[in-house]
């Protein structure tokens, strides 16, 4: 890694890292793209031979004990792998989140060359998850192998680490603008006009190359013909209602679906578990397999109540067994199934009962599944522009606003915590945090003051500032102010802060508190 030590001077030169920061992440979305277009082509052919290996399996059931065998051994190795090192576990944005945040310091090739390795064997067994996650992990580890090499401080080096995230999701989903609000709104819950620079360049070159390579036909095919009428709006808030309490549902299972793992006495077994269900499943049921893109042809009117409330069943329990056991997986595409289901069931059921159009049926899949998303990881805005990228239909704008408004409210009231924040407070609790930087070191946290918040309308010296931390810079409407014990803060400035390197995940949590309101 690039020394870094005490180079914190650096960060305050902001003007002169614009120009920096344009070319860094133009190659980090170059050589993200590149890595994430190869495992979402490796991950596309190891779900094919998936299904394709269950169906020979099927007619040979002689080979059933040897494939069993294999399974099992394919199963101890992926989770020897996961316990060698730990962050490759589950999908891998709460790792990215943690990194950033000051938590965790994972060695970014050992992650990038183990995440892809076991990704692809758990989707060859027919695990139910997905590559947007991993392909999120995948493009920080990119990022950050290029920010050690490249950038001069550590805070310019979490920027292109997010930068790479954002262009990891814009690559797996063909969805640029997604991973730039997905950065915003779930890693850093805040805009800051360079880490959205940074973004933006990073997911552009990104998710331009996806286009390129894969074509630029939307990633889900669900031809939208009308749009929702006015009339129907009623339906709309009560599938968002429903959408609140079935996320709410998942985040609880999948927590207590972790809990009950620990039991077992070592994630090298506990991988084995969904392991073998997965070849179980495969003979009775393998419309459950993978990532859901088999499920996802059955979601029509023409599926019935039964089949599709069966569907929903099993894709749920196995979504919980293969991503509780700790292996490389993410659950957004499952997830996303999940919710279109729960959609395909309104709406069918609204047809039948409530004077539906039954044209309509797309429209409510389609929110099913934002607002299921929206639920869950509680990041509305990413939701929406997610699905407007990946359906290329701009027909259910508002309807898609007010689904994911409503779901995300109706799991707040129901107390359910973000599902990405609750995995990345049990990680935190296991991990040892090894290997943080030296005490001597330094770097900036660069945060924006809110409406409202503590330190809104206070003198600097007036505030409860943590031990051994300096507000160093003050940007506002645009001009650098340098700041003094008199000078007022305001709401909407962008403070700097000078904090010692090894406690900033500490540092980050007291002063969140200061610069921003109780939601």
């Amino acid at each position: 890694m690039k020394n870094n030590k005490n180079d914190y001077l650096k960060e305050l030169n902001i003007e002169s890292q614009r120009i920096s920061i344009l070319w860094k992440s133009a190659l980090v979305g170059f050589a993200v793209a590149l890595i994430v277009m190869a495992y979402r082509f490796v991950l596309g052919k190891m779900e094919s031979l998936s299904f394709q290996l269950y169906g020979y399996l099927k007619n040979n059931l002689v080979l059933l004990p040897l494939v069993l065998i294999v399974l099992g051994i394919t199963g101890y190795g992926v989770g020897t792998l996961v316990k060698k090192n730990r962050a490759i576990s589950g999908s891998g944005i709460p790792q990215v989140k943690g990194i950033i945040l000051g938590h965790f310091n994972f060695n970014w090739f050992n992650t990038l060359w183990s995440k892809f390795f076991g990704g692809a064997l758990s989707v060859l067994a027919g695990l139910s998850v997905g590559r947007e996650g991993p392909s999120i992990q995948l493009g920080a580890c990119v990022a950050e192998g290029l920010g050690n090499k490249l950038c001069d401080t550590h805070t310019e080096r979490k920027y292109m680490i997010a930068s790479g995230a954002g262009a990891g999701l814009a690559a797996a989903f063909n969805a640029p603008l997604a991973g730039v609000v997905f950065v915003m709104e779930e890693i850093f819950k805040y805009i800051s006009p360079r880490i959205m620079l940074a973004t933006m360049v990073s997911t552009i070159v990104a998710g331009s190359m996806a286009r390129f390579v894969f074509g630029t036909a939307p990633v889900l095919h669900f031809p939208i013909q009308d749009a929702i009428p006015v009339n129907a709006y009623w339906m709309v808030c009560l599938l968002g209602i429903i959408l609140g309490c079935a996320g709410s549902l998942y985040n609880l299972v999948l927590l207590k679906t972790q809990k009950l793992y620990k039991k077992v006495s070592s994630i090298r077994f506990r991988v084995i578990i969904p392991f073998l269900l997965a070849c179980f499943l495969g003979l009775v049921f393998p419309v459950v397999l993978g990532g859901g893109h088999a499920a996802m042809e059955h979601l029509n009117l023409s599926g019935g109540l039964g089949f599709l409330s069966i569907l929903f069943l099993v894709k749920f329990l196995f979504s919980m067994i293969s991503f509780g056991s700790g292996a490389p997986g993410g659950i957004f595409f499952p997830l996303l199934v999940l919710g279109a289901i729960i959609g395909t069931l309104f709406g069918k059921l609204a047809v039948m009962y409530l004077g539906l159009d039954p044209a309509l049926i797309n429209n409510i899949i389609i929110l099913g599944m934002t607002g299921f998303f929206a639920a869950i990881v509680r990041a509305p805005l990413t939701g929406i522009v997610l699905l407007l990228e990946m359906t290329g239909s701009f027909n259910n704008m508002l309807p898609l606003a007010i689904t994911a408004m409503i779901a995300s409210l109706t799991a707040d009231l129901l107390k359910s915590a973000p599902i990405y924040d609750s995995l990345l407070e049990n990680q935190i609790k296991e991990n040892n945090a090894a290997n943080l930087p030296d005490e001597g070191e330094k770097t900036t946290i660069e945060m924006l003051v809110h409406h409202g918040s503590p330190a809104s309308d206070q003198c600097i010296k007036g505030l409860d500032l943590p031990e051994n931390c300096l507000i160093v810079a003050i940007q506002r409407d645009g001009k650098y102010i340098i700041p003094r014990g008199e000078t007022l803060i305001k709401a909407n400035d962008d403070l700097t802060f000078l904090v010692n390197l090894h406690e900033e995940a500490g540092y980050r949590e007291a002063l969140e508190k200061l610069v921003t309101t109780d939601e």
